[in-house]
């Protein structure tokens, strides 16, 4: 959006202000004499123009009350200057005309502005880069939400809590155990090929995966990990290195019994020229979710050679099957055990827990494997015995502007989002825009039926509604770049109001030290839908989803469940908006939820981080 108060060309004079209230004042007493005020801001220009010509007929209008003074001169003046007065009119309309244009003009200018640069919205104010606050709320299911907000009513006379707060018994029969010590340790090799540097790129959540897939690929190679680097995204925007959000010493402590990592490349390596060498391997040179045997025939040849290699982004590059059962150990012990998160980023994390849920509430495993010292004390018997722990529900909506114009789904907005969408397609993925001139094209519902399309907040909180979670449930949203804004979130805060964001749970002065620091937000994310008494998601194929559903079934002790919605399925049962029955809707949803929270092995190829019941990451108890 443009800027407001932003400056624009003076505009001309309508009319000689002091000769007028001169000429006028003896009879306007009290009127006043500055003419054609603007309002501030693009919304208010057409209201002041339209205050303009009001002021002028209502202030010629007082000027023929004063006609019993020029009584007798009336005819003879007027005749005389007819010309003159005509001429005044004319000119003050042409001038009038002139500026609706430059105003115009400029709007035009800065709405185009708006449009080529992206800006978060703000949940408290309703803003974004694309949607006007003023807007009216999109809604695409008005039936289901009107059968919603009766239900919740009815439950809230009823006091039964939803069966969704728990995950099934089974759950609890798994115990983290990545840490374990061997009976026969393993240690490090002998030999040392040389040192393997790691370039990683995205944000917070696939860098994270980076690092534990570049310590289960230093010990395949028997080679020495440099501390990774973090590339400087232009999505992401963030200059944050490993130090300033993971714990260095720590993180090399945990792992040196098995690899061994440095901070640095040792100085007689510094001078070398990586790339001329042949040591720098691209994303482009290594296939996703590439095998081992990729590296042994690839990248051990250049590091045997050269003592060193460079992988540059490094993002997926590592399958998770067929891998040795020492490797997916590593992985495990170094995303649930040796990443910590740095001190002021658990600091700020525990004040969300503890202002979420009110007071400090009772402490949990998941707790203190992500805020550390910080974790919020033991609840007082007083709280215990007049309320219990207050719970809360941590929501991830994918609904950013970037995913859902990717999608090529039909949102509900009308002409004018679909304009918006295609807009920023041909800006930011010209590929996309190129592949779809040479394929067939594929309709808006037909996406939505195979499940192709982002869940909406409306959607979201139609899932909630259908799964008994109460109206008064305390909803932490993650994230809170939602396309559309207010007029987007109307339909969900209509039934959940009580949502809440790290910007609204944090001062300005406790957020200020992660300003312009997104991974380091996304970290505080994290912390909070972690620890949730509940975590939903809207995309499974989120990569902040998959992570934070791993860590707690890592760390929950079969008391964190994870919803993950099925969008097929659901498409399935919107689709009967018009005639399905409450009581229909929410078995069906029930169903599709329950069958998503079995508990099982991980499956071939599944990543570890998101599934570790395995017996490389997790013991089961009997």
């Amino acid at each position: 959006m443009g800027k407001q108060g932003s400056p624009r060309s003076p505009r001309p004079d309508v009319v000689d202000v002091k000769d007028y209230q001169t000429r006028s004042s003896e009879c306007l007493p009290g009127s006043d004499p500055i003419l054609g005020r603007r309002l501030s801001g693009g919304d208010n220009n057409w209201k002041s123009k339209v205050a303009l010509l009001h002021d002028l007929k209502h202030e010629y209008g007082k000027l023929g009350s004063c006609k019993a003074v020029y009584v007798g001169k009336r005819h003879l003046w007027f005749r005389k200057h007819v010309k003159s007065i005509v001429f005044m009119f004319a000119l003050m309309g042409s001038l009038f005309l002139l500026d609706s244009f430059l105003v115009s003009l400029f709007d035009s200018i800065n709405l185009q502005n708006s449009s080529s640069s992206r800006t978060s919205s703000d949940l408290k104010g309703g803003r974004t880069a694309y949607a006007n606050e003023e807007e009216p709320p999109v809604q695409m299911y008005g039936r289901l939400q009107n059968l919603a907000y009766s239900a919740l009513a009815e439950k809230e006379l009823k006091q039964e809590p939803s069966n969704f707060w728990e995950e099934p018994w089974k759950a609890s029969l798994w115990k983290p155990c990545a840490d374990r010590k061997e009976s026969k340790k393993l240690g490090q090799p002998d030999k040392n090929n040389g040192y393997i540097m790691v370039s990683a790129n995205g944000g917070l959540n696939q860098q994270r995966v980076a690092i534990c897939n570049a310590v289960a690929l230093a010990s395949l190679l028997n080679a020495t990990l440099v501390l990774p680097k973090f590339l400087y995204s232009n999505v992401w925007k963030d200059p944050s290195q490993f130090g300033d959000i993971y714990q260095e010493e720590y993180f090399v402590n945990v792992m040196k019994d098995e690899v061994n990592i440095i901070k640095e490349l040792p100085s007689h390596l510094k001078s070398l020229d990586i790339e001329a060498i042949g040591s720098l391997i691209t994303d482009a040179d290594i296939v996703k979710e590439a095998k081992p045997i990729d590296y042994l025939t690839k990248v051990l040849p250049l590091l045997l050679q050269n003592g060193v290699v460079h992988l540059l982004g490094f993002g997926n590059r590592l399958g998770f099957d067929p891998l040795p059962t020492r490797l997916q150990k590593l992985r495990c012990k170094c995303n649930f055990h040796a990443l910590k998160f740095v001190p002021k980023i658990q600091e700020a994390g525990s004040l969300l827990i503890r202002r979420i849920r009110k007071y400090d509430a009772a402490q949990r495993m998941l707790d203190k494997q992500l805020v550390g010292e910080f974790l919020p004390g033991s609840p007082s018997k007083k709280h215990d015995s007049e309320r219990g722990p207050s719970k809360y529900l941590a929501l991830h909506l994918r609904f950013e502007v970037d995913m859902i114009a990717y999608s090529l789904c039909d949102f509900g907005g009308g002409e004018k989002e679909k304009r918006e969408l295609q807009a920023y397609r041909e800006s930011h993925f010209p590929l996309l825009i190129e592949r779809l001139k040479h394929s067939k094209s594929i309709s808006s519902s037909e996406l939505r039926n195979l499940g192709r399309c982002p869940l909406t907040p409306e959607e979201a909180a139609l899932v909630l509604a259908g799964l008994g979670f109460k109206r008064g449930t305390y909803i932490y949203l993650a994230s809170s770049r939602i396309y559309g804004g207010k007029s987007r979130m109307l339909s969900f805060t209509s039934l959940y109001p009580n949502l809440v964001t790290k910007e609204t749970l944090l001062t300005p002065s406790e957020l200020a030290p992660f300003r312009n620091f997104s991974s380091q937000l996304a970290a505080l994310d994290f912390i909070a839908c972690a620890t949730a008494d509940v975590f939903a998601m809207t995309d499974s194929g989120s990569q902040l989803s998959s992570l934070v559903s791993g860590f707690r079934t890592y760390y929950g002790g079969g008391h964190a469940p994870t919803l993950r919605p099925n969008k097929k399925r659901l498409a399935a049962i919107l689709s009967e908006n018009s005639t399905i029955g409450w009581n229909s809707f929410e078995d069906r949803v029930r169903n599709m939820i329950e069958e998503g929270q079995s508990v099982f092995i991980r499956g071939y190829g599944r990543s570890i981080y998101r599934q570790p019941r395995s017996p490389e990451c997790m013991c089961r108890t009997h």
